[in-house]
């Protein structure tokens, strides 16, 4: 027993980590875990409603058809030879993708504290279950999109892709690492400030108006003040909807500055919000 081999831990769990610490190891040590936390939010989340997985089909089809309505035909906001619907529909697919990931992980601590409280487990699979779990929601929703893309198609639209298609992967990292990073940030400041989860519902909504989902950035450009349309061509977001679009439906513009700025601020607001919450990690069951 007094041996250096009995001496010498398998797993060791400590508080002291590094600030910025992905600890993919231990993530892929838990991965059967991770697994189960993907299947219990893709089961629970309509489980006990009536039109369970149909919403998935009912909100995007809704929304799309309301902005049509409110945007192209009562404000004649012009989208091109793009048919509106389709337009609005690329914008909204992408943007919920988004929003899933934002307000799923911006409840991390205070949702999970009961489990958080009882076993270890690397904290940062949960934000990680929520984000892989929303691809189902989001593919579901693509789905319908490319059903309609068809449709427009065989009607004669001009709508077409084109090669920066290829880019599709890295936008949908792109908006998972801009949802995780927000999410985690948020989820880590709310272990003190309760009241923010009011604040993120209100600041989603908000976000979506100036993130150019229900208008074309051109439109943007001709009709707003010049600072409010720089706010919503920097805003990162504005840029994930724009490229959405731009390689599905080729329409809108797109520029490898922008793209590129769009990949800087996703990765580094990631690395933020990772840092935030390793840190909160350690003491949040104190004040949660």
């Amino acid at each position: 027993m007094t041996s250096r081999e009995n001496d010498t831990w398998l797993y060791e769990i400590s508080s002291k980590r590094k600030a910025l610490d992905l600890n993919l190891k231990e993530v892929w040590r838990y991965r059967d875990l991770l697994i189960l936390f993907v299947k219990r939010d893709i089961t629970t989340v309509y489980k006990q409603t009536i039109l369970g997985p149909l919403w998935y089909f009912i909100q995007p089809l809704f929304t799309s058809v309301i902005f049509t309505l409110v945007f192209n035909n009562l404000g004649s906001i012009s989208t091109g030879s793009i048919p509106p619907f389709l337009f609005n529909l690329a914008g909204i697919t992408a943007w919920n993708y988004f929003t899933a990931c934002f307000t799923g992980t911006s409840n991390t601590f205070r949702s999970n504290a009961g489990i958080f409280g009882k076993v270890y487990f690397p904290r940062v699979i949960m934000p990680m279950s929520i984000t892989i779990s929303n691809l189902l929601k989001f593919g579901i929703q693509l789905l319908i999109f490319f059903i309609f893309y068809g449709y427009y198609l065989f009607q004669g639209a001009s709508i077409s892709p084109n090669l920066h298609v290829l880019l599709f992967p890295i936008y949908i990292l792109m908006m998972a690492l801009l949802g995780l990073g927000l999410g985690m940030t948020i989820s880590s400041m709310t272990t003190k400030y309760r009241d923010l989860n009011v604040l993120v519902g209100f600041a989603v909504s908000l976000l979506m108006y100036v993130s150019a989902v229900p208008y074309p950035l051109s439109e943007a450009r001709k009709k707003l003040p010049g600072y409010v349309a720089d706010f919503v061509e920097y805003n990162p977001l504005t840029q994930i909807i724009e490229g959405f679009r731009y390689m599905l439906l080729d329409t809108g513009s797109f520029s490898w500055l922008g793209f590129f700025y769009t990949l800087a601020v996703s990765v580094g607001l990631f690395l933020l919000g990772l840092v935030i919450f390793n840190r909160t990690e350690k003491s949040f069951i104190d004040t949660v």
